[in-house]
């Protein structure tokens, strides 16, 4: 397996590309604003309670953020909130008082003690050395404080790691320090160049370059991501995004054999998790399968949670009477469009 990992800029703008065996795996794109990116914290103030709705709003310095934790929030009081998505316009961003400050190898985690090493890695002796060294750099710290080591800290020098856990301490310590004054952006969202080489080094890329787009056909790429088909084989799908929900149609095209109908929904379903990210769609998202009989429902079912089960915050809710299947995925970019309109 070949990963490349593209630095380029698109419309003048920072952006990154992952490109796995030849296929676009991953983008990143800086938005044309100055809005909040996902992963921003601020330092905000507590507004007024949406009665029935099971939140609050906060006051940020561009605008409002909608909090769903409320327990022991009074109007006016000062919060530290982390942005979790884009907001569609208009609305407010939604936040999280449940901070990460993460970065390449480390993650710490305010208010969620313990030291923990990523399960993907399995080796028992080096997990014993990674939990050592994150006990010593973690020595000292407000005992509230938490660390994971991510997979990549694996293959990197143990004072790569050591100095990435006491970068991430230090700015958590300080950013939690900084409950005075207004509403204030204290630590910025990582951007498309920052988000490839802290959320793309497992595995390590093989080759990193400054550029590349155009070379490595990116560009043609993205414009297949702007249509709605999508190819797969004899048949396809259409992805086409809508005020209230992503519709998905898949169509097993020229195909008549009886098996057509189920080898299409499972290429569908293989790539329905790739597709939705890199064209940052999420929310509700209802699929219309090839009609195949229900007894081949199970194993489809199987295959849509193996392909999604690298996905974060996907909740499949299955099949409903008239045939369609529904799942939600959070929304964590901004849609594809929306960023190269």
């Amino acid at each position: 397996m070949t990963r490349l990992v593209l630095l380029d800029t698109l419309q003048d703008r920072p952006a990154a590309a992952l490109i796995v065996d030849g296929r676009l795996e991953d983008l990143a794109i800086d938005p044309i604003t100055d809005a909040p990116i996902p992963g921003a914290i601020y330092r905000a103030v507590a507004d007024r309670p949406m009665k029935g709705q099971g939140g609050l709003f906060v006051k940020l310095p561009q605008g409002s953020g909608f909090l769903r934790q409320t327990a022991g929030i009074a109007p006016g009081q000062r919060l530290l909130v982390q942005i979790t998505g884009p907001a569609e316009a208009g609305k407010a961003y939604p936040v999280t008082l449940r901070l990460l400050f993460k970065s390449r190898y480390a993650i710490v985690t305010p208010n969620a003690p313990g030291l923990n090493v990523s399960r993907r890695i399995r080796d028992e002796e080096l997990r014993a050395d990674l939990e050592a060294l994150a006990a010593a750099a973690m020595q000292g710290a407000d005992e509230t404080l938490g660390l994971i080591l991510r997979s990549a800290a694996a293959e990197a020098e143990p004072e790569e790691v050591s100095e990435d856990i006491t970068a991430m301490r230090e700015l958590a310590e300080a950013v939690l320090a900084d409950l005075t004054g207004p509403p204030e952006l204290l630590v910025e969202g990582a951007g498309a160049h920052e988000t490839a080489w802290r959320d793309w080094a497992d595995p390590a890329p093989d080759d990193v370059y400054e550029g590349g787009f155009a070379d490595h056909g990116v560009l043609e790429m993205i414009d297949d991501l702007l249509a709605p088909r999508v190819a797969l084989g004899e048949g396809h799908m259409m992805i086409e995004p809508t005020r209230a929900l992503i519709a998905v149609d898949v169509n097993t095209g020229n195909d008549t054999s009886p098996a057509a109908a189920l080898k299409v929904n499972i290429a569908a379903a293989r790539e329905l998790p790739r597709q939705l990210r890199l064209r940052g769609l999420g929310g509700q998202i209802v699929v219309d399968y090839a009609p195949m009989p229900k007894k081949d429902r199970a194993i489809l079912d199987q295959v849509i949670r193996a392909a999604f089960k690298a996905e974060t915050e996907v909740n499949i809710a299955g099949w409903t009477t008239l045939g369609l299947h529904e799942m939600t995925r959070k929304r964590d970019r901004l849609p594809l469009r929306e960023l190269l309109a």
